[in-house]
């Protein structure tokens, strides 16, 4: 799923978070959005599956569409939306209940009744989050028994779970290990096969090894946005330099 934005800017009661982006994202590829703390990726990342809707006095203008599909336009099913778009938060969330009932949640809350089904969406969804060969043993067990790395991927598996065709992911790896933090990027490596995946990160080296496609955000602006290899070696604008080298931010 190809997501287009088109002139967007957003506000938090008189405050500009975002100011004039447009950008494509294309399927099937990894997209990092960079830039100091409070410069909107987070912002633009929740977006993308109307997260911000949650938060009062916001307004927004401009475009966003999701494979053609304008994704704020009147009648549209929310969420279906969020089923389509999954989100990976900071902080693995997961939720008090055994590891097999995190993962069958979202199967269960829309309307799937088919054990068998269920089932096997869990085995396919962990499989596909590097944990099926951890866990397999301890299904039954409660999700706060893993470690902060395996509760990372099991809140990974259980976005999966509902079959999105595109991953959010909000600084997946920021609260973790760097063992886990690798097996993270491993795993996004093999997602985007399947997926789309736009991922908000601090870690630069990080944004570097996993991403594709590379947004620099600064002041609710985005700077500069273009092949990950062309914004870490030779970026068009000073700006961009200044802070991949450290000078600022």
């Amino acid at each position: 799923m190809k997501i287009e934005v088109k002139n967007i800017d957003f506000y938090y009661g008189d405050f500009q978070a975002l100011k004039n982006i447009s950008m494509n994202i294309e399927q099937n590829s990894v997209t990092a959005f960079i830039g100091p703390s409070g410069c909107g990726k987070t912002t633009l990342l929740r977006l993308f599956n109307r997260m911000n809707d949650l938060i009062a006095n916001t307004r927004l203008t401009g475009k966003i569409t999701i494979d053609g599909q304008d994704i704020y336009q009147k009648g549209i099913a929310i969420d279906e939306l969020r089923k389509n778009v999954g989100m990976v938060f900071q902080r693995p969330n997961p939720f008090p209940k055994t590891i097999f009932e995190n993962i069958a949640y979202g199967l269960r809350v829309n309307g799937i009744r088919n054990e068998k089904f269920i089932r096997q969406r869990v085995e396919e969804s962990l499989k596909d989050a590097a944990l099926l060969n951890e866990v397999k043993d301890k299904l039954k067990k409660s999700a706060f028994e893993l470690s902060g790395g395996q509760q990372q991927r099991l809140c990974i598996a259980r976005a999966l779970a509902i079959q999105p065709t595109i991953i959010l992911m909000d600084e997946p790896a920021s609260a973790l290990d760097p063992i886990s933090t690798s097996k993270i990027e491993e795993l996004i490596h093999q997602l985007k096969a399947n997926y789309t995946i736009v991922i908000v990160t601090h870690n630069m080296q990080q944004a570097a090894r996993v991403s594709d496609r590379t947004a620099f955000f600064y002041l609710g602006e985005m700077i500069e946005y273009n092949d990950t290899k062309k914004i870490f070696l030779n970026p068009d604008k000073e700006q961009t330099q200044n802070y991949i080298t450290g000078r600022f931010g």
